[in-house]
């Protein structure tokens, strides 16, 4: 009966999702008794019923079509971790002749008490605005009087004078739905690309004409009306080694191609690469910044005098580069004013350091282009056509011989060569000042590498004594050394580290190649650990895992539909060898394991030897590409889940009489 009751409640809020807008305050027994089970029995709350509407209306203050957003949404709040959903925040833009306001808000929260609904209006005072950054501001307010069982409903007007980007719509989010449907409604002079991202397909789509919508110029226009529904959403839940959600979510997204005057004539919108290329490489903040050899010309020759080579050439000009503009940690794919300015003030956003790197590289004639790109936080680009404000950051691109090289000069402690880990986002746009642009692959160019080898002896007193070396390469070693360059010293670095490990004492260190990025980073520790029972001293118990120990699955997901995105390739190795001044015997130890990744996706070995008195442990942790598909996600998360099961299991050594 319960499942029966259920599934009436279901077709009849699909029905009444491909009609309209529902009505608020609407609330009856069946939102209250609805079923989680039936899509996620782990919510914490699920939106019953959501809505929203997007109309073109004309603005008589400054006699502009603007965008009215028109937002409805009623869910179920099952436990506390649910009460979050009742801290709304919506982003306003105020960028110059484009603020974008918020009308109509309007906001309850339903008990269930006593065979009746009790009903919680919010005060508008509660509603308050937030300036988060120099062009968004937040809107904020929270639903009272929230309790385990509570259904809250909320609804408001945004209107923005910002059409070229027609509003998108997330059918999935953090939470899971029941129902969710958009209703667009275009003028007929306007058409709109659409992209529907994501895993999931629409329920229904249903296009209508709707005559006379718009009136403009004297002139009726009618709409397209079409709605997009989708109904048992499950939630987006975010896991590690991911780039931007918004790649993956269920979404659907607009963009202007183009819109027919009332006079007949027709304005392009959407561009060709070729318009964008000459678009760019004439634009004064970007490619009137790649032709500025001028600014570094006398300083080549004194520069360069002992570079033999373009190789050394190109090295020399980007470790110039580094020292002397200084990040202020901006992002931009254009330069804030111009790159003589940031030479001067020595600091500029991301465009002025990177576009004079190209100027600097073409000042001695080597062959630099620029590559335009989104980072791994923003998203994707849609590669069917250009859109430029999807792209939001630019690095170099240096061709010497049959090789090219992806620099980024924003970052002092990264290798030539070697992007930020922010920057390896699927493909980038190369744009050159006198040849048409294209697509390039940003992968990273080295693996993470990081081998630990310690070697010590058992004491009469029950510890280990030895050293530690470390050697790191790739992301591995500018990660430490950013780390170790966050103290006032290499002694402060390893105070800390010494505090963050209570079972292992460092009693003497030696750091190299801090300041030499194409070495490895070398860092090697005198150590001390407590080794026996202290029960039994004839017993020595030692966990082999102490190094990088792995305690908890990065997988948990029963299903990810998005890819495993580690960014770039990377090995471990540990090697333990510990000499022991007297005769034992193993007791105990964690079994020999060997597994493997299909497709050749990396490996994990663990061997232990002991003979001679002496232990030897060695581990292997490696995976083999840096991106792995949703379809061999099991396999990853079945891949730790043996490597923690396996490192559960301590030494165990007895002296032997």
């Amino acid at each position: 009966m319960k499942f029966f009751t259920t599934l009436i409640l279901f077709i009849l809020l699909l029905l009444d999702a491909k009609a309209q807008n529902f009505r608020f305050g609407d609330i009856t027994n069946n939102d209250y008794v609805i079923n989680r089970n039936t899509i996620d029995s782990n919510a914490n709350a699920i939106v019953i019923q959501e809505f929203g509407r997007s109309t073109m209306q004309l603005n008589e203050a400054d006699n502009r079509l603007h965008l009215i957003f028109d937002y409805h949404v009623k869910l179920k709040i099952f436990n506390k971790d649910g009460y979050r959903q009742g801290n709304i925040i919506i982003p306003l833009y105020k960028g110059e002749n484009q603020e974008e306001f918020i009308t109509e808000i309007k906001a309850s929260t339903y008990n269930y008490n006593a065979g009746s609904f009790e009903e919680t209006i919010m005060d508008k005072k509660s509603i308050f605005s937030e300036k988060r950054t120099k062009y968004i501001e937040l809107t904020k307010f929270t639903l009272p009087n929230l309790k385990d069982g509570s259904i809250i409903e909320y609804s408001y007007r945004l209107e923005s004078p910002n059409i070229f980007n027609y509003k998108s719509w997330n059918f999935q989010t953090d939470i899971p739905k029941i129902s969710s449907l958009y209703e667009v409604n275009i003028p007929a002079i306007y058409n709109y690309n659409v992209l529907l991202r994501g895993p999931y397909k629409l329920s229904d789509q249903k296009v209508e004409l709707s005559k006379e919508c718009l009136r403009l110029q004297g002139t009726n226009i009618d709409c397209s009306k079409i709605s997009y529904l989708m109904t048992k959403i499950p939630a987006f839940i975010e896991e590690d080694y991911m780039t931007a959600a918004s790649n993956f979510k269920s979404a659907i997204y607009f963009e202007l191609s183009d819109m027919q005057r009332i006079d007949g004539s027709r304005q392009s919108y959407t561009k060709s690469w070729k318009d964008v290329d000459y678009e760019l490489t004439s634009a004064p903040n970007f490619g009137s910044q790649m032709k500025r050899k001028d600014l570094f010309k006398d300083v080549m020759p004194s520069l360069l005098k002992n570079a033999n080579t373009d190789l050394d050439k190109a090295k020399t000009i980007y470790s110039d580069i580094k020292k002397r503009l200084k990040w202020n940690n901006y992002y931009g794919m254009h330069s804030e004013g111009n790159i003589k300015a940031a030479l001067e003030n020595r600091s500029g956003n991301v465009a002025d350091i990177n576009l004079s790197l190209i100027a600097a590289l073409s000042a001695a004639n080597l062959d630099a282009e620029a590559v335009i790109l989104s980072t791994r936080d923003k998203g994707m680009v849609n590669k069917l056509y250009p859109v430029l404000t999807e792209f939001n950051y630019v690095i170099a691109k240096v061709n010497i011989g049959t090789e090219s090289y992806l620099l980024d000069a924003t970052e002092p402690l990264l290798p030539f060569g070697l992007l930020p880990i922010r920057c390896i986002n699927d493909q980038g746009r190369v744009i050159n000042l006198k040849k048409p642009s294209y697509w390039i692959d940003l992968k990273a160019s080295q693996k993470s590498v990081t081998s630990y080898v310690l070697d010590g002896v058992l004491t009469k007193d029950g510890k280990i004594k030895g050293t530690i070396i470390t050697y790191n390469l790739g992301y591995d070693a500018f990660n430490k050394r950013t780390a170790i360059k966050k103290y006032n010293s290499v002694e402060e670095y390893v105070e800390k580290l010494d505090e963050q490990m209570p079972y292992l004492n460092i009693t003497g260190e030696e750091i190299s190649n801090i300041d030499s990025l194409d070495l490895p980073l070398t860092e090697k520790y005198e150590v001390e650990f407590s080794a026996h029972n202290s029960n039994n001293a004839s017993q020595l118990y030692l966990n082999p895992f102490f190094i990088n120990r792995i305690t908890k699955n990065p997988f948990n997901l029963n299903e990810r539909t998005y890819p495993v995105d580690l960014g770039t390739a990377n090995d471990e190795r540990i090697m333990i060898n510990i000499s022991l001044p007297e005769k034992y015997e193993l007791l105990e130890s964690p079994k020999d394991l060997a597994i493997s990744l299909p497709n050749n996706g990396g490996k994990y070995l663990l061997k232990t030897v002991f003979e001679d008195n002496k232990l030897s442990i060695s581990q292997l942790k490696q995976f083999s590409k840096s991106i792995y598909p949703s379809e061999e996600y099991l396999y990853l998360k079945e891949f730790y889940s043996k490597i923690i099961q396996n490192q559960k299991t301590d030494l165990l050594l007895k002296k032997v009489n």
